[in-house]
């Protein structure tokens, strides 16, 4: 960790490469192989992505992007606002053992954009090795990104290697949701793949601010009372925002507590509301980070619990923050 936080990077907008879209693992100045962290770029890559968001006028347009194998981008849609949704589309269907994937994304000074997926992101048996991804963001000065994907499904004997690196300027803002939950298996039995790994580190004017690390291991009770209590959902929402201080994160636990009200026993089950047979209220966590942002989890029974809560945050940083509506995602 000393090592990672010890160096610093320009402003984007001094970087000759800030809409460099060349191949993963080649050196080029803002990437991952000038960063010193591992990249795919080893074995063949499944899919490769590349997009670049810069201002035009009053809204954002990519300005750049490069895509090769199985991965797409969709031609952005713009909900409002000049704050485009682009798309990303696997034609594959699923990861399968041995497969990296690697996309990039770079938002330039004082663009905006959300980043979804046409579909949950399904993870088969991975015999061969874990399925991986990494993810490279960079965010120029007033910047902002929100990702929101549909849910990780993780199916019988699959391994998966999340790996997300994230660096800012000091006043952009980063919102990254993930929804993990297990697939079908053959015996009807839950929770039978072997390992989820989501990591993700972010840099804040080139410091290391934030890491956040999620396993899952279902046969060492990665899945037992201690981690999901029972559920089968489990929704994360990492933000990152200067306006994100303890005012906000004190307004947003009061929303949450809300809209979503702890069980009165306190343990992850049903509220003194809800009636016998009903899906369990979702039991949500919110904790302030060391730099201005937070990090919220929730254990819920199904995918549309999980996102509602994300949803509900999301919803009330636009809102407050930027005096947009609700999140809306066109799924083409």
């Amino acid at each position: 960790m000393t090592a990672e936080a010890s160096g610093s990077l320009p402003p984007l907008a001094e970087r000759s490469d800030a809409c460099a879209v060349s191949p993963a693992g080649q050196d080029t100045a803002g990437g991952a192989a000038h960063l010193g962290e591992r990249t795919t770029a080893g074995p063949r890559l499944t899919g490769e992505l590349r997009l670049c968001v810069g201002r035009r006028g009053a809204g954002s347009v990519a300005v750049e992007q490069f895509h090769r194998g199985s991965l797409r981008v969709l031609r952005a849609h713009y909900p409002g606002a000049g704050h485009p949704a682009f798309t990303v589309v696997n034609p594959g269907g699923g990861y399968l053992g041995g497969d990296a994937y690697s996309t990039r994304v770079t938002v330039l000074d004082g663009a905006s954009a959300l980043l979804t997926t046409q579909s949950a992101t399904k993870v088969y048996r991975t015999p061969q090795g874990p399925a991986r991804a990494d993810l490279l963001i960079e965010l120029g000065p007033g910047s902002r990104l929100e990702s929101v994907p549909d849910a990780l499904i993780a199916y019988r004997d699959a391994t998966y290697h999340q790996d997300t690196l994230a660096d800012l300027a000091p006043d952009a803002s980063l919102a990254l949701a993930e929804v993990v939950t297990h697939g079908w298996s053959p015996d009807g039995e839950p929770f039978r793949f072997e390992e989820v790994s989501l990591r993700t580190r972010v840099r804040v004017g080139g410091r290391l601010a934030v890491v956040d690390n999620l396993l899952i291991r279902p046969g060492e009770g990665g899945v037992g009372p201690l981690m999901l209590g029972g559920r089968s959902h489990l929704g994360s929402l990492l933000v990152v925002d200067p306006r994100a201080d303890d005012s906000a994160v004190v307004a947003l636990r009061a929303l949450i507590a809300d809209r979503f009200p702890a069980p009165l026993d306190g343990r992850a089950g049903r509220s003194g509301t809800e009636q016998a047979g009903s899906r369990a209220v979702p039991v949500v966590g919110v904790t302030r980070l060391a730099v201005p942002g937070f990090a919220l989890r929730a254990i819920a029974d199904s995918t549309e619990d999980a996102e509602a809560v994300i949803r509900a945050a999301l919803d009330w940083m636009r809102a407050a923050w930027h005096g947009e509506g609700p999140v809306s995602l066109r799924k083409l």
